[in-house]
């Protein structure tokens, strides 16, 4: 049996890059191909669908091929999908071609997570799965500061060489395509052949019938109100800020941005941005296992919150680099932070017999809770100005907390 060295690295590497690459590249992408915010937030954030859906055709892996199977072909597909992204950037009608490429490649990135999941607990047993947690954890966030740090900073540096955006572009998402051609046809080769790893190994029927018995259970739920509101509305006020916090740092300071460069973005945004957003993940988890959820909860709340001043005083101070690089890191440490109390939530609400399937429901949820925002973020700076905008932002965190003080004290002190 092969190491899970040699695998579990880079499956993880390969979940994390499309959805960064999908989800909050192509935001800077689009800006710098000349679109408008509103058209920017509308379309990148109904590509947050098939995270939403992924729960209703996650049974159907089971029907067809095996898990490692799913794994090497979505991939492939994906290297196919991000070629054809970089091709479409070269030609006059960039726009429908891209965004049909990226909606795929959506698809297919959701399929390959679940795919990638199920082939991690197929292969490793209960102790190498508990040992690789936080190996898996480490090789998605470093995909993620690859994709928006690294590569967004080499678009960067060649858009001034070159003094073309897209051709500047079109070579970042060929290297990506050509990154994911690579780990696919290393994972065919390298991962095992897990023995529980059986093509169509459940009935169509009985996997239906259980997906059905899985969201029912879900939503019969006692307090199943207060966990939709939650789910929802938690992130609400982070999910408008976060279509336009990258267009904000692009803008010029005529249109009320901060007049960054692509490369100077990769750096503050992609990568030191990031790495306070993992630091303040860790940091949340540690509070939490050293406290207790009861008593983490409403801190926790404040720091997702708090932050997201910084963006309303930058958009009426205009500070220098050095400030915006520290502001821009606090809001993603406050967001680290606050969102560890959420995933905690999620966790502790996803309990009985269908706790795996519950928790994913949950996350469809929650992806639908950051789409529904996104859809009318990037219209509503357009008419408002992003001074007032990020000001609404942080209004919006008032009905964001709302839901908070309804939750059951059986689950705080559960948790606790």
């Amino acid at each position: 049996m092969r190491s899970p060295w040699a695998f579990v690295p880079t499956l993880y590497f390969a979940e994390g890059l499309p959805y960064v690459l999908i989800n909050s590249v192509s935001v800077i992408l689009y800006k710098r191909m000349g679109l408008s915010n509103a058209r920017i937030a509308f379309w990148t954030s109904f590509l947050y669908l098939p995270w939403v859906l992924k729960m209703f055709w996650g049974p159907l892996v089971d029907l067809r091929w095996t898990r490692r199977r799913w794994v090497v072909s979505t991939q492939l597909f994906m290297a196919c999908c991000l070629f054809l992204i970089a091709a479409s950037l070269l030609g006059p009608g960039f726009l429908p071609l891209s965004l049909l490429a990226f909606t795929v490649g959506a698809f297919v990135s959701a399929t390959h997570d679940i795919a990638v999941d199920g082939f991690y607990m197929m292969s490793l047993g209960p102790q190498d799965q508990a040992f690789f947690s936080g190996i898996r954890s480490t090789f998605y966030r470093l995909a993620m500061i690859f994709g928006s740090g690294a590569l967004v900073y080499l678009a960067g540096r060649l858009e001034a060489f070159t003094g073309q955006t897209a051709l500047s572009w079109a070579a970042v998402l060929a290297v990506s395509g050509a990154t994911f051609l690579g780990l696919g046809l290393y994972h065919w080769k390298m991962l095992p052949y897990p023995a529980a790893d059986l093509e169509g190994s459940s009935g169509r029927r009985e996997l239906l019938a259980g997906f059905g018995e899985v969201l029912r259970s879900y939503f019969a739920k006692d307090d199943i109100k207060v966990m939709l509101a939650f789910i929802l509305l938690y992130r609400f006020a982070e999910a408008l800020l976060l279509k336009m916090a990258a267009p904000f740092l692009l803008d010029s300071l005529e249109a009320g941005g901060m007049g960054l460069s692509t490369s100077q973005v990769g750096i503050v945004y992609g990568t030191t941005g990031l790495l306070a957003l993992v630091l303040g993940g860790v940091l949340g988890g540690w509070l939490i296992s050293r406290y207790g959820f009861r008593k983490c909860l409403w801190p926790m709340v404040f720091c997702l919150h708090l932050p997201d001043l910084a963006y309303a005083y930058m958009a009426w101070a205009h500070p220098p680099l050095l400030v915006v690089a520290g502001l821009v890191a606090l809001e993603q440490l406050g967001y680290g932070v606050g969102y560890a109390a959420f995933t905690v939530y999620l966790l502790y609400t996803a309990e009985g017999r269908y706790q795996t399937s519950h928790y994913a429901v949950s996350t469809g949820i929650m992806a639908l809770g950051m789409m529904l925002p996104g859809f009318i973020s990037g219209a509503l700076q357009q008419a408002t100005g992003y001074k007032t905008f990020f000001l609404i932002v942080v209004l919006m965190t008032i009905p964001s907390t709302l839901p908070v003080f309804f939750i059951r004290r059986e689950t705080l002190t559960g948790a606790s």
